[in-house]
């Protein structure tokens, strides 16, 4: 029995985005799946276009760039053996790939995610994190875009001070272990909460 047997991902044709499909054919080619890509137009984002014929020649843009988009998930699924449907759709890009994850019958979800936070995050909400919370399937991000942020030095020495006292209180720990009292709400020397 394969662990996976269909992988949904999502795609918007960026080199950046790039990284996420091609995790997701490499998987597929390992688990011997398939690979459902969705290419969603957040139609949202272009309500207030002007005229109607303005709104034609964008829509045509748009279609010919989630072609593309499908299309390059598709080469890289014929490089490895994979098998891979494509569709296009238009709408709210969480609740689209939700809905193509449940009717495509997946079994994991991997998408990109660029890892925005604080007031990008708040004004503009997180695709990832609405597929994350939403989704009843396992979900994969995968970083794209920039690098992930560096810890800051107070927070790394704190860890590094963490582990020098276990190992001083207790010999016989092993270096890098933390132990904690059971009400502590600490993993590894990150707080989970």
């Amino acid at each position: 029995m394969a662990l996976y047997d269909r992988i949904l991902v999502p795609t918007d044709g960026s080199e950046e985005g790039g990284r996420a499909t091609a995790h997701a054919v490499d998987l597929a080619a390992i688990h011997n799946a398939a690979v459902s890509a969705v290419y969603v137009i957040n139609t949202a984002s272009y309500n207030g276009l002007p005229m109607e014929t303005a709104w034609e020649r964008v829509d045509q843009l748009l279609q010919d760039d989630a072609q593309k988009a499908v299309r390059a998930v598709e080469e890289q699924g014929e490089r490895h053996g994979v098998d891979v449907d494509t569709t296009v759709v238009e709408g709210s890009p969480s609740t689209e790939i939700l809905r193509i994850a449940d009717r495509d019958d997946c079994d994991l979800i991997v998408m990109g995610t660029r890892g925005r936070g604080g007031i990008d995050r708040l004004l503009l909400g997180s695709v990832a994190e609405k597929v994350v919370r939403g989704a009843r399937i396992p979900v994969l991000t995968v970083r794209v875009g920039e690098e992930p942020a560096e810890l800051p030095d107070t927070q790394t020495a704190g860890l590094a001070a963490d582990a020098d006292s276990v190992d001083a209180a207790d010999p016989e720990s092993e270096r890098g272990q933390t132990r904690s009292s059971p009400d502590d709400t600490e993993f590894g020397g990150f707080p989970t909460g």
